[in-house]
């Protein structure tokens, strides 16, 4: 009978004692549990003592957590929260530095539980860390467990960091600041200044005086990929909370912008010699996020069309598509053809495209990723539109409209404008190799799209599905990580329509066979029925017989025999025979005979006893392949060599149904997964009077293995 729900064994443990290994009723006190294992040690004063688990964290047993104490827990007798912290306390204030030291490294196991750190707290033990901190006179270990204490305990939430000190503050970023500094103490340090940026608004102002992007640089190019780690966390917590005034948006903008801090976070950090970390890889996917976010601004901005700067730039896209170089007369000669030129750019207002670009998102930003297209890659930009104007109307790709709805597509892809997803490390590499990665990515896409229109012959109707191939070829390269824009160019040749369409059909055939929902629930339904067909059709085989051969030292010498299954199952006859049979040889022929409920098992290949000596021989691996053997009370065989692939399945598999095995245990994958389908797609189709053929005999993988064929009859 098995125990209450509430009764919990675990062992508890007490030093220079021998462990208690007690029955823990959840419905009792935990104080009057703790009282009853201090008795059966003879401690006095219950209440001093307290709970906690032997392995792993420092985690004292409450009343709220012992529901997840399970059986089999190792805990550990220990004083009190409140005790551990007042001792601790008073140790750290003493002045020995052998005991003060041992007492911070116990503080920093400790500090990471909250039931002893909010005893810790009120205790003032927050302002003590911090003032031995502040004070300058600890190194080395001290200070790293100083640091790593201080921490955990802010960490718990209980107070507010907005207490902290400015000379606190100055203090952890001197460490950070300084050209050499022990490892522990640097990591420990830059954390501290992440959680001060992250949890206080206030502090925000006085970290960014002490520490600047910057400085951190530096902490980029070791080859500590944890201080690297904290470096970048550090770096996006000031640009995350930097508030929303232009100038300094403008600052951090110009900072992450910098030629110098991409390539010291691609070389060092991306293509260092060390994998990528889960942490570092978050850190990674969050600075791109606050990168892309910069876009968000022009992103957002509607064009106005009375801007004249703003409409300039239209007239800049025009002039070098269709005027070349500049000429100071091309302005006035070709006024009267700006409507054509501006429907031969794409832009779905001809009379004045500036209205085009008043829909947000993309707005502004669209302009000025086809300015930097026409700017830094004018040939493109020219052979694109000069390529769609000389198509018919019906099949011309739009290049204004196309560009638009492009960066609104990246925009949704890239996410743009939102904030990082805890947890989320989905960085790309590509775009840490160039200082304007946004505006080369739209320039790849820009092509890709007007590569896709010409593959899908497409026309002013199949915008939007042109649109979708367009999007799921993008989506699909940016998920192989390719590691630089030439990489993702190589990825996107490979992701042409054809591809695209193979692919999908693929996955529609795989989701239709194995993840439809309707599909699931009939397979599910109708499985039970197939293994069951295929047990009695064993059966049924077995009843008919099969004609084998007897193994002598020469086989000019082989003689046959025969064996079948009686039409109830309770009996396997068999006898010789001078020569094989034509057809079924009746029982009447059949001297010998084995009760089923004498058979013990059934053993294949190397295992039988007539494969014994056999199997060392390599003339006789076919032989092996095809043996089995039945063995029976008391301590008797049949054995068997099959005479063909076929036959040894159909008769290992009939025998282990025979005998009660579960079937479909072995069943090879593929075979029950095709003869299912095939029965799900006749039943689907609700068609009548199912026949379905024969299967081609199996190949088994293992001699040892039963795998199952199918056959209707």
């Amino acid at each position: 009978m098995p125990p209450p729900a509430d009764i919990v064994k675990v062992a508890i443990e007490w030093p220079g004692a021998n462990a208690q290994l007690i029955e823990m009723d959840q419905k009792r006190p935990l104080s009057s549990i703790i009282r009853e294992v201090c008795d059966g040690w003879s401690l006095s004063g219950s209440e001093q003592f307290a709970l906690r688990y032997a392995d792993g964290p420092q985690l004292y047993i409450t009343e709220q957590s012992r529901g997840e104490i399970k059986n089999g827990t190792i805990l550990r007798l220990a004083i009190s929260p409140a005790r551990a912290a007042r001792q601790l306390l008073e140790r750290i204030q003493s002045h020995g530095i052998d005991a003060r030291l041992e007492a911070l490294k116990e503080l920093a196991k400790l500090s990471a539980d909250p039931t002893f750190a909010a005893e810790f707290i009120n205790m003032e033990g927050i302002g003590t860390l911090a003032r031995l901190v502040e004070s300058g006179t600890h190194f080395g270990e001290m200070l790293a467990f100083t640091l790593t204490a201080f921490l955990e305990l802010m960490d718990h939430g209980i107070v507010s960091w907005d207490l902290i000190s400015l000379s606190f503050i100055k203090q952890i970023a001197g460490y950070v600041n300084q050209p050499m500094v022990d490892v522990s103490i640097l990591q420990r340090s830059l954390a501290i200044l992440e959680s001060m940026v992250l949890n206080s608004h206030s502090l925000y102002h006085r970290v960014a005086q002490e520490i600047t992007v910057g400085q951190l640089i530096g902490h980029l190019q070791v080859s500590n990929q944890e201080i690297q780690t904290y470096a970048i966390a550090l770096i996006n917590a000031l640009f995350l909370k930097a508030p929303e005034d232009r100038r300094q948006v403008s600052e951090m903008a110009s900072t992450l912008a910098q030629k110098h801090l991409r390539s010291i976070i691609l070389n060092h950090v991306i293509r260092g010699n060390r994998p990528i970390k889960a942490e570092m890889a978050h850190q990674l996917y969050v600075l791109q996020v606050l990168t892309f976010n910069l876009l968000e601004e022009r992103m957002m901005t509607k064009m106005d069309p009375n801007d004249q700067a703003q409409r300039d730039i239209i007239f800049e896209l025009r002039r070098i598509a269709f005027d070349g170089e500049n000429d100071p007369t091309g302005t006035e000669k070709r006024k009267a053809m700006y409507s054509k030129d501006y429907k031969m750019l794409g832009f779905t207002n001809h009379v004045n495209p500036a209205m085009d670009f008043t829909q947000t998102p993309p707005g502004m930003l669209a302009l000025d990723n086809m300015l930097y297209l026409a700017k830094v890659h004018q040939d493109t930009y020219i052979r694109i539109v000069l390529e769609n104007s000389s198509r018919e109307d019906k099949h011309e790709c739009p290049f204004g409209r196309c560009a638009i709805e492009l960066t609104r597509m990246l925009c949704e892809i890239l996410q743009v404008g939102e904030l990082p997803n805890e947890g989320c490390n989905d960085y790309h590499p590509m775009f840490f190799t160039h200082d304007r990665a946004w505006e080369e990515f739209f320039c790849v896409c820009i092509q890709l799209l007007n590569k896709t229109w010409k593959e899908m012959r497409a026309t002013a109707e199949d915008f939007n599905k042109v649109m979708q191939v367009v999007r799921e070829q993008i989506t699909r390269a940016l998920a192989m990580k390719p590691s630089s824009l030439d990489q993702l160019k190589n990825k996107l040749r490979g992701l042409n329509y054809s591809e695209i369409l193979r692919l999908r059909q693929s996955e529609r055939m795989s989701q239709d066979d194995f993840q439809s929902p309707p599909i699931i629930e009939l397979r599910e339904r109708i499985q039970p029925e197939i293994l069951e067909l295929i047990k009695q059709q064993r059966l049924n085989r077995l009843c008919e017989g099969s004609c084998f051969r007897k193994l002598g030292n020469r086989r000019r010498q082989e003689k046959f025999w025969f064996c079948r299954l009686s039409l109830n199952h309770k009996v396997l006859h068999y006898g010789d025979l001078d020569e094989s049979p034509q057809g079924e040889v009746p029982f009447e022929l059949l001297s010998d005979k084995i009760p089923v409920s004498d058979i013990k098992s059934v053993v294949t290949g190397k295992d039988c006893p007539h494969m014994k000596e056999k199997s060392a021989l390599k003339q006789n691996k076919e032989v092996l392949e095809l043996a089995f053997s039945v063995l029976y009370d008391p301590d008797e065989t049949l054995n068997f060599v099959a005479p063909n692939k076929y036959e040894y399945c159909i008769w290992t598999d009939g025998m282990c149904a025979l005998l009660g095995r579960e079937m479909g245990s072995d069943l090879t994958r593929s075979d029950l997964d095709t003869l299912i389908s095939m029965e799900m797609k006749l039943r689907l189709l609700d068609l009548e009077n199912i026949t379905i053929p024969e299967a081609p005999p199996p190949v088994p993988k293992e001699p040892s293995s039963y795998n199952f064929t199918y056959n209707y009859s």
